[in-house]
């Protein structure tokens, strides 16, 4: 039933308004500051308007908090379209001024809510069509908002296309000729440069030489056995993405081909999306020429939407689906992760069904689809064939490149955010034959054996009616399944706990869980454990065998099974019509990359027992969070991923480029360089480009380390970074190496600060994705945000909003069985040396953006050695601070850059370590 709230204007609704500082009720008598216990008493008894339900209900420390939430009527609106989910965010987004404080917050939220709704009448409204037929079914679905949108929003005259009908179609064209062989010249790509920066801007030395030394790339390929390589550091302001996209979309305009560009973090693909309209002005052409690809699993999948639609989802699931359906018809490319899908909307129903909207499974069925004209996926496949610019990730080029899905792989990639090739490499070229892993596989070819609502069925339900027709594919496929039912299946997990496991990969399983056990050093119990592959004993060496003997019983068939379904194919007859064909196409492809995951596990098992391979780390591993384990496997990487990252990916390329600010992982030589990229394992010789930052580190910022918190003290850390974000006013972003420590001191900290009007927002405990965290962070000065790895690298928030980075502690290497190997191959603590200066210079990184900012960079490890300190850029003071002077130094250098004055460097504090 739908929530009744009559023919109320928002205006006479309640609001509900919380926040660490406190809480607040806004209604006709005006904003009052409430009880957590009111609060929760009103909520329950009357719908009140909401900013994000799922963040007040975690501020209420009541989870199950729900009504009118703005967001989500933003999203029914404004599809596609992004609004910093706070207070201060939607009044921008509908034109009226940000509050004062909390209680005018709480007193604004039913204005905002009185702006949107009158959206629905303007007749310049943009995304009316669509709106009426998704709120009617919404209204179906108890959305407390469809009553009120119900009412302003007028019936159209015609009934509305359905939504798949307004998607656009994509056409089959002629396959793009191989681009022209040609040179770029150093001075064309200047002129190219100064051309899409403007007249009036300002001529960057560094940027110019960078443009001028990225045509080495473009230029035709010197070695039949290597490209055109060229490693670039290039400091943070030199304006690395226009000096590279100058040449690039030169030689694109001329030759006639695309040139690959590829990023390790989403905010870095934003960022060169937004860069490309310098490039290309008029949105036709930009939309023709450039064109973002990421991994399958990103995109919304149109099949599954139907099956949401039609019934598949209730509750809130259903809500979620009916809003990404309005936002499928405005979107520009259908991406769920990072696209222009608001982060926020799919929290707002926390794991109410977003994930199952993508094609996660590997189940696509590709031409068989009804959809299959409109899909997201393959519509962006398609137009990167005539793109000039494709911007895409590093896992999706090496995993392109590995499965050899491409009919012609990327001829020129140029790898930014360089410094995380050897991470990208790791995960892209691992393999881990683990219980999860392994019933997904018999899902795929056994498909649910219980009972499931929706489409989602095993390969033996989708190739039944056509190996019905092919007598050996149909044996084939039996056996197939026969042998899949060795796989682990529902429950496996409960069974090995209880000592019975069932078939020969759970008695695998079984046997890895007790070698664990009985061998990993003891560790908190909220974590996985994990030893490595050595020396096994007896049983497990015949349970691998076992193992072995099961994996190779399944390869065998699904292998006939594809050569079946090739010649099926090959021999067209006359029973095998569009729709066979397309469940054919779609299963061969399914069953190549399946393959290639079942040799990687015969080859992983075969070795057991016998001698280890040298280019390989192979380890048991138990995963658990919070104590409770929820997977048990054996794990390989290469000791050197870049290996396969030079002979898949690089080796195949005319020309590549990896550039980053960090390349040589602060303060280290080329030969590091090399090393991480791949560039060692290439016959030819990279040619190198460094250019240093044209900020003045000196005078723009100071590194202190703290030298009188002790490690493990939680209430002495807590009380530093209150202290600290105070004394800078907030603009803080503060870094921990551990979720756990994380979570305490904002449990800490977070009321404090929230009263002296000084927001804290923090990954892993704020129920909001990381890209809108940052966003928020971004949006206001005096907030602070506390987080991992993930805000270590590619955050971009320039200006007054980050004045000062705080490390919890020096970010060394975690001591895993894969850490361990390396670090002996990699010269002992000198590796660790290295991989920590990295991490050092890319968290110092995110303190200067762009000419003007200044700022200071904490440590709170007394123990800092010396050494690691040639990470941070030469000239910039390191001071060994006690807290006390740390915190007066932050709060002198705030002072006067509020006072927008240059503040003087003097002479070093005593014990100052420069």
């Amino acid at each position: 039933m739908a929530t009744s709230i009559a023919v109320a204007s928002p205006i006479t609704i309640p609001a509900l308004y919380a926040t660490h500082a406190g809480i607040w009720i806004a209604d006709a008598d005006g904003a009052r500051e409430a009880s957590r216990g009111e609060a929760i008493a009103r909520a329950a008894e009357t719908p009140h308007i909401l900013l994000n339900a799922p963040l007040v209900g975690q501020r209420l420390g009541y989870g199950e908090v729900s009504g009118l939430d703005l967001l989500e009527l933003f999203a029914l609106i404004h599809p596609a379209r992004f609004a910093v989910p706070t207070v201060a965010g939607m009044a921008r987004a509908v034109g009226l001024a940000a509050p004062a404080d909390d209680a005018a917050a709480a007193a604004l939220l039913p204005a905002i809510a009185e702006e949107l709704l009158a959206t629905l009448t303007d007749p310049q409204w943009a995304e009316r069509e669509g709106a009426w037929t998704v709120n009617a079914t919404l209204h179906r679905l108890g959305w407390p908002w469809a009553p009120l949108v119900g009412e302003r929003l007028q019936r159209p005259e015609r009934g509305e296309r359905m939504l798949f009908s307004r998607l656009p179609q994509w056409d089959e064209s002629a396959d793009r000729p191989p681009p022209r062989t040609l040179r770029v010249p150093a001075a064309a790509a200047e002129d190219r440069l100064a051309e899409i920066t403007g007249a009036g801007a300002e001529r960057r030395h560094g940027q110019r030489a960078f443009a001028a030394a990225a045509t080495h790339v473009f230029n035709p390929r010197e070695r039949p056995d290597s490209p055109n390589l060229l490693l670039a550091e290039a400091g943070t302001g030199i304006g690395k993405t226009l000096g590279y996209l100058a040449p690039a979309s030169l030689w694109a305009q001329e030759a006639g081909g695309a040139v690959w560009v590829s990023t390790f973090t989403k905010a870095l693909q934003r960022q060169l999306d937004a860069e490309t309209k310098r490039i290309f002005p008029d949105p036709s052409e930009r939309r023709a020429k450039v064109v973002i690809r990421k991994g399958r699993e990103n995109y919304l999948c149109l099949l599954n939407l139907e099956d949401a639609l039609q019934g598949a989802f209730s509750g809130r699931a259903a809500v979620l689906a009916q809003l990404v359906g309005r936002w499928a018809a405005y979107s520009r490319d259908g991406d769920m992760v990072g696209g222009d899908l608001p982060g926020w909307l799919p929290s707002l129903f926390r794991r109410a069904g977003a994930t199952a909207l993508t094609d996660r499974r590997g189940e696509c069925v590709y031409a068989g689809c009804p959809h299959y004209r409109r899909c997201f996926i393959e519509r962006a496949e398609r137009a990167s064939r005539d793109a000039d610019l494709v911007i895409a990730n590093h896992a999706l080029v090496m995993v392109t490149a590995a499965r050899g899905r491409l009919t012609r792989p990327p001829e020129r990639i140029l790898f930014d955010e360089g410094h995380h090739l050897f991470d990208a490499a790791d995960s892209t070229f691992a393999v881990a034959l683990t219980g999860q892993e392994a019933i997904e596989l018999r899902r795929w070819i056994v498909g649910p054996e219980k009972s499931s609502r929706g489409r989602r069925r095993g390969l033996a339900a989708r190739l039944m009616d056509v190996c019905s027709y092919d007598e050996p594919g149909a044996e084939a496929l039996d056996a197939a399944v026969e042998a899949a039912r060795l796989l682990p299946s529902d429950g496996w997990l409960a069974r090995i706990v209880e000592g019975a496991p069932f078939g020969p990969i759970e008695g695998l399983l079984s046997q890895v869980r007790g070698t664990v056990l009985a061998r990993a050093r003891a560790q908190d119990a909220g974590y996985g454990l994990e030893t490595e592959l050595a020396e096994p004993d007896g049983d497990l060496v015949e349970a691998a065998a076992k193992g072995l003997e099961a994996l190779e019983a399944l390869a065998r068939p699904l292998a006939a099974l594809g050569r079946r379904l090739e010649a099926v194919l090959e021999d067209a007859p006359d029973w095998l019509d569009a729709a066979a064909r397309a469940r054919v196409e779609g299963a061969i492809a399914g069953l190549s990359w399946r393959g290639q995951a079942l040799a990687a596990w015969t080859q992983l098992l075969a070795r057991i027992g016998g001698p280890a391979d040298p280019d390989f780390v192979d380890w048991l591993a138990l995963d658990r969070v919070e104590g409770r384990e929820y997977d048990i496997g054996l794990h390989r990487r290469w000791l050197d991923p870049t290996r396969p990252l030079a002979g898949a990916v690089l080796a195949n390329a005319q020309g590549v480029l990896v550039t980053s600010a960090t390349l040589r992982g602060g303060g280290e030589d080329w030969a590091a360089a090399e090393a991480r990229t791949g560039a060692l394992h290439l016959p030819g010789a990279a040619e190198r480009f460094s250019a240093p930052s044209p900020f003045d580190y000196a005078a723009q910022s100071e590194v202190i380390v703290v030298t009188d918190v002790k490690q493990g003290d939680l209430p002495a850390l807590a009380g530093a970074y209150a202290r600290l974000i105070e004394a800078s006013d907030g603009g803080t972003l503060g870094l921990f190496t551990a979720i756990q420590r994380l979570k305490a001191v904002h449990a800490r900290i977070a009321d404090r600060l929230a009263r002296e009007g000084l927001p804290l927002l923090a990954q892993h405990v704020d129920p909001i994705d990381t890209g809108t965290l940052v966003d928020i962070f971004r949006d206001d000065p005096r907030a602070s945000l506390l987080g991992t790895d993930a805000l270590r690298d590619g955050v971009d928030v320039p200006g007054e909003s980050l004045r000062l980075v705080v490390m919890e502690r020096i970010p060394w290497p975690r001591p895993t069985v894969l850490h361990a190997a390396r670090k002996l191959a990699g010269g002992g603590s000198a590796y660790d040396d290295r991989v920590v200066k990295a991490r050092l210079a890319q968290a110092f990184g995110r303190l200067i953006r762009r000419e003007g900012d200044r700022g200071t960079f904490v440590i709170l490890s007394a123990a800092c050695p010396s050494r690691l300190l040639t990470a941070f850029p030469p000239g910039v003071t390191v001071s060994r601070l006690p807290l006390d002077q740390a915190v007066a130094r932050v709060a002198a250098r705030s002072a006067l850059e509020r006072a927008d004055q240059p503040l003087a460097q003097g002479a070093q504090v005593d014990g100052a370590d420069a």
